[in-house]
């Protein structure tokens, strides 16, 4: 079973709170919701809209056709009733005007009426929410009433958590006692920001807002050099401006965890969109050769676990740490049931200053942290930055999860694909002759990849970016290319309805 839900209106209605209303209860009465957010670069007016989707099995998608659609302006009818179902339901806010600031209460109200869901379980939400629920709860009455049930969902035994990727990264940093967070806002980046600092006094870590993107990465050297756990997030335009201190990360070898949460480039290009078009940005950026780990998770548990290896590989190896996400995985919300996430030990031993003597610079140093120019201690150096990748690759190989395979093991159809668009590819799938290599470790790339693909009859690559930069990756480590291409760069993620009939059509 499976629904979706489009709620639109323009930029400050608060469809953002329909969405997470419904989506909260629906989550208590055992089913899996995602939540996709659209939204234009505005504080008022324009166009936004969520596609919330409903399922009895895990999903993290959306798609193209719309079960229901809640339209709180015109434009809203306009832009999206050709994606109505045939048998669809349209909802307007109009018979609700006069509820004022409780209108949303009153549409969640009616949403639920018409899925079936009892009013205790919305009433029980809206007690959570406000302060003062009187009034919303006499409002979502008049919306529960106002309509007929329709789709009789039955109550699950299922406990689940929704997360959106940017709280998974606070989850994930907070877990492995995180001391320090700067960063200057950018979107997406910037709720990860918000998250960390909602609690910090009682989470024991600080959050800093530097002036830029160059003195929040500088803070996060300074700091780590000092003896903190520190990371620094920004998004492509800020991410250039760190490139020079990842380089003097590489030859200082101060731990450093920097997280990339990209969205459609060159310059400020559309900034409340996504892509995956910075992958070869955080495999290459930093003048010189040096050292790094670049890992790019999927979805919000993934992203807890793999926030947590990123600082321990920074602190392990002394090494720059890149976790690479988009606007699609930091804003989206997904729902899982709640599991144990794994939590890599940080004990790692580390000179404070203050206990010894300890130098950094961005020379050249000989063995007492005094710069040099020396061609044999250069040479030296050079090898011993080197060595430290292939050091990086048994540790994580022998610990760490790289890659995933999804859908049927031994099909000969395999799809390769990274980052938030998995969560399409494995949709699409679920009844398709097809194999899903998830690749989550971009640096250092699992020798397992080859493998794969040297098994495979039909290879398909899926990414988010005109240039199949993940293809070309591949290529460039295994010497295969991948011929099939299915590559989405208007800002906007995959589908996976639209994403099945491609790749159908591929396969057949």
């Amino acid at each position: 079973m499976r629904l979706n839900i489009l709620i639109g209106g323009s930029a400050g209605q608060g469809i953002n709170k329909v969405s997470e209303i419904v989506a909260n209860v629906l989550a208590n009465y055992g089913y899996f919701t995602f939540n996709y957010r659209d939204y234009q670069s505005l504080i008022r007016g324009g166009h936004n809209f969520n596609v919330l989707s409903i399922s009895n099995e895990p999903i993290e998608s959306h798609e193209t056709v719309m079960d229901i659609i809640v339209a709180l302006d015109e434009r809203t009818i306009k832009t999206h009733k050709q994606t109505l179902a045939k048998e669809g339901i349209l909802i307007t806010g109009e018979e609700f005007k006069n509820e004022g600031k409780n209108l949303n209460v009153a549409l969640a109200g009616t949403l639920l009426k018409i899925l079936g869901v009892p009013l205790d379980y919305l009433n029980e939400e809206i007690k959570s929410q406000f302060k003062e629920s009187e009034q919303s709860v006499i409002s979502a009455k008049k919306g529960y009433d106002s309509k007929k049930d329709e789709f009789s969902l039955k109550k699950l035994d299922n406990k689940i958590i929704i997360l959106s990727g940017s709280e998974a990264i606070a989850i994930g940093a907070k877990n492995s006692n995180l001391d320090l967070y700067t960063a200057y806002p950018m979107t997406p980046a910037t709720n990860v920001m918000h998250e960390l600092a909602r609690n910090q006094v009682k989470d024991k870590l600080m959050v800093f807002q530097a002036e830029n993107e160059i003195g929040a990465v500088s803070m996060a050297l300074g700091a780590s050099f000092a003896g903190a756990r520190t990371m620094t997030g920004t998004s492509g335009g800020g991410f250039d401006l760190m490139s020079e201190s990842f380089s003097l990360q590489g030859i200082s070898e101060i731990p450093l965890t920097v997280y990339l949460a990209s969205r459609p480039g060159p310059g400020t290009g559309v900034p409340t969109y996504t892509a995956q078009a910075d992958l070869d940005i955080a495999l290459r950026a930093g003048h010189g050769e040096f050292s790094r780990v670049v890992i790019a998770p999927g979805n919000p548990m993934e992203t807890i676990e793999k926030t947590s290896e990123a600082l321990y590989l920074a602190e392990k190896f002394r090494t720059l740490s890149i976790l690479l996400g988009d606007k699609h995985l930091a804003e989206s919300e997904f729902s899982s049931k709640k599991e144990t996430i794994k939590i890599p030990k940080l004990e790692i031993s580390r000179k404070i200053p203050g206990e010894s003597i300890v130098k950094a610079s961005s020379y050249e140093i000989d063995k007492f942290g005094n710069s040099t120019e020396s061609y044999t201690l250069t040479e030296k150096n050079v090898d011993s930055r080197t060595e430290k990748y292939e050091k990086t690759k048994l540790f994580v190989e022998k610990n760490y999860e790289m890659i995933k395979i999804h859908g049927k093991k031994d099909s000969r159809n395999l799809i390769v694909g990274w980052g938030s668009t998995s969560g399409a590819i494995k949709d699409a799938i679920k009844d398709l002759d097809a194999k899903f290599l998830q690749v989550i470790y971009m640096k250092p790339l699992s020798d397992k990849i080859k493998k794969e693909l040297q098994k495979a009859e039909n290879i398909i690559l899926v990414e988010e970016n005109v240039t199949g930069q993940l293809g070309r990756l591949l290529r460039e480590k295994t010497g295969i290319k991948i011929p099939n291409r299915l590559l989405k760069y208007n800002g906007r993620p995959f589908h996976s309805d639209e994403l099945k009939k491609y790749l159908k059509e591929i396969i057949k």
